[in-house]
């Protein structure tokens, strides 16, 4: 199986200050502007304990469990995707790592955007801050043991919480690292 690769110029369609609407190929789909990548973190303690975050997404209206994740190179300059990685832990969690190991990457949502999330396990953990995020993200911090992680996300949800697919994903890579 060959594959296929874009053949004509990208043409955009509309642009808003993060976010660029594309057409290429016959295809409609969503580029970001500032960010030269997306990082979500795989932290488990060493209690067994995957941290998770919670906050509200106005495209949902509502809000939404998640592994520490975030925008890299969206700042001045250009940033590495595991500096992007140690810095949005600690903002958004609260915890550093001592190590920092590259997963895989994956796309979020190929049919509808170019973002391709790179996950990495973070391992050492310590505590360092509250987390919560920068102004305004107003980010809640959650430590759930990983055999009751199942459980609890279910009910969570059941609440009308809604629980990114990349959780899962953290879910998988948390368990294999056992």
């Amino acid at each position: 199986m060959t594959q296929k690769r874009s053949r004509g110029k990208p043409v955009t369609l509309g642009a808003g200050r993060f976010l660029r609407l594309v057409r290429a190929d016959g295809w409609e789909f969503v580029e970001r502007v500032r960010a030269t990548g997306v990082v979500a973190i795989v932290a488990v303690t060493t209690d067994g304990e995957l941290i998770l975050t919670e906050q509200f997404r106005a495209s949902v209206r509502g809000p939404v469990i998640d592994l520490p994740a975030g925008l890299a190179g969206d700042g001045p300059g250009s940033e590495e995707l595991v500096t992007a990685a140690r810095r949005e832990l600690i903002e958004e969690s609260g915890y550093d790592a001592r190590r920092f190991t590259l997963l895989a990457h994956a796309p979020t949502s190929p049919g509808l955007t170019t973002e391709v999330v790179s996950f990495f396990r973070a391992t050492g953990l310590k505590k360092i801050g509250a987390g919560g995020g920068i102004e305004g993200e107003q980010i809640q911090v959650h430590a759930l043991k990983l055999d009751r992680a199942h459980a609890w996300l279910r009910r969570r949800s059941r609440k009308g919480v809604h629980i990114d697919c990349k959780v899962y994903a953290g879910l998988y890579f948390a368990h294999c690292g056992r």
